[in-house]
């Protein structure tokens, strides 16, 4: 699907821009730098897409909206 590609684009780009922005020494600092990005992108980093909320925000607004 063209719209899943572009997304995984997206995502990528903003690793390589915002998070991967030093050369890692080993696959373990490279294993850590990548979790602490993805911890950084789904409850810090605000989405303009999403009217400058978390993905973690949006999350639980979500799941707020249907359990009431």
């Amino acid at each position: 699907d063209c719209y899943q590609n572009a997304l995984a684009e997206r995502i990528n780009g903003i690793l390589k821009q915002e998070f991967l922005t030093t050369r890692c020494k080993t696959m373990k600092e490279l294993d850590h730098l990548i979790s602490e990005s993805i911890v950084i992108y789904n409850y810090y980093r605000p989405h303009l897409s999403l009217n400058m909320i978390t993905p973690n925000q949006m999350y639980e607004k979500a799941k707020t909206e249907l359990i009431a």
